[in-house]
């Protein structure tokens, strides 16, 4: 990976480029834009599965969901959305998603920050065993009702 938009002080650091893309235990995501303090991607989450509750230090998120049933956990509170719904994840908030149903979750992620890379997350609770022990500690454990 590099590191994009150096060329002065100010710019952000953005560690994707575009159609960079990745599987995870719970689905993919893909990259599909990147600029200046901010990052688009295509996240599809299969039926069923759901990402760690999570929070970033560097970066707030957007989400809209374009296909499929979500169930999203943000600060301990579940909001069910459908496609054309929307959720902002301020930075800190502890978040995460399941895909409900039988058809995969797509959403669209618009990360802003002034660091923006896979490195800013910070796994609270994760189905997939993928927690750092100091993670576990660094900020207080937290139960989900997802």
């Amino acid at each position: 990976m590099s590191i994009l938009n150096t060329d002065h002080q100010s710019a952000s650091n953005i560690r994707y480029a575009v159609g960079e893309r990745d599987s995870r235990p719970w689905g993919t995501w893909e990259v599909l834009a990147i600029g200046d303090r901010y990052t688009v991607k295509r996240i599809r989450v299969l039926p069923g599965q759901r990402l760690s509750l999570q929070y970033h230090q560097h970066r707030s998120e957007h989400w809209t969901i374009v296909q499929g049933f979500a169930e999203v956990e943000l600060d301990y509170v579940v909001h069910q959305m459908t496609p054309g719904d929307h959720i902002h994840i301020p930075v800190g908030a502890l978040h995460r998603v399941r895909a409900l149903g039988s058809e995969p979750l797509v959403f669209l992620e618009v990360q802003v920050g002034e660091v923006l890379d896979e490195n800013d997350i910070v796994r609270v609770s994760d189905d997939y065993g993928r927690l750092k022990p100091s993670a576990e500690n660094s900020r207080e454990s937290a139960g989900s009702v997802l």
